[in-house]
Order: C-alpha cells, then structure tokens, then sequence
C-alpha cells in the first residue's frame, strides 16, 4: 500500500505528534510500506523527517522525495540519496512540473495524508481530487479516522 502528501507551504510544528501517530497507524494497522512525499514546504519537510524517524524502527517502509524539477545548483536540495523524478516529468513545461508530480503522487497512492485549513490551493485541488477517486483522505488539521 502505498501513502501520499498534501499540505500547506507553512505549517505549525504542532502536527508533529498526530503526523506521527497517523504514520505509525498506517503502517502497523493498514499495510503501508511505501510513501511519497514533496518538497516545496514546511508541511513536506516535516513529513520528510518523520518518515527518516520511522524508516530505522519499520526497516521494511520505504519512502522517496518526488522531486518536480531536475536539480539544479548541488545545495538545493542537499543530500539526493532519498529523491525521485517520476518517469515523464523530463518533458514537462517548468510551470507545470509541481502540479504534474502532484497528480503523479495521486495516481500511486491509496491513502493521502493532508494538513489542509482552508478551501483554496494546490492541497486543497489535491485532497478533493483523492476524494473524487475515493482515496482515503485522513487530514491532520482534523485527525479524521481511517474508513
């Protein structure tokens, strides 16, 4: 099984405990092993160190950044060794290339964790297309059971 995430560009450290305890619950109750994650905000960030944390408690979870851009200078990013370019995105236009990754996430995933507050935005568009797709949508901001 496989998780995604949606959030927004700032968000407050305080997610930490329930973005934990969803990722814990997710692994141990519902099979997931493998996660994908961005890297344009606080949100993925946060999502990012988290999964490091558990990877050496669940050896068998597996996760990767998706990048939306070939790196560029060599201290963007910083250590490349956890990063992915999914296969396509080299002949997507730049002003695309976000929301093609996002899309390509979306279509791999079969729970998306999100910390959404408000109805505007790329993580919003996002969530509610998992809904469309009937993906199971657990947002932080809410701590919404997994059914």
């Amino acid at each position: 099984m496989i998780c995604t995430f949606f959030g927004h560009r700032d968000c407050p450290g305080t997610i930490k405990p329930k973005l934990s305890e969803v990722l814990v619950e997710l692994i141990t109750n519902h099979g997931v092993d493998m996660f994908y994650v961005g890297h344009q905000g606080q949100f993925d960030a946060y999502v990012h160190g988290e999964l490091r944390r558990l990877k050496q408690e669940y050896p068998q979870i597996n996760y990767a950044v998706v990048l939306a851009y070939m790196p560029g200078k060599k201290t963007e990013y910083g250590d490349y060794s956890d990063t992915m370019l999914p296969e396509g995105i080299e002949s997507v236009h730049p002003h695309y290339a976000i929301s093609w990754r996002n899309n390509w996430m979306l279509r791999q995933s079969d729970y998306v964790v999100t910390y959404i507050t408000h109805t505007w935005g790329g993580a919003y568009r996002c969530a509610e297309k998992a809904r469309r797709q009937k993906k199971v949508v657990i947002n932080l901001k809410n701590l919404l059971t997994l059914t």
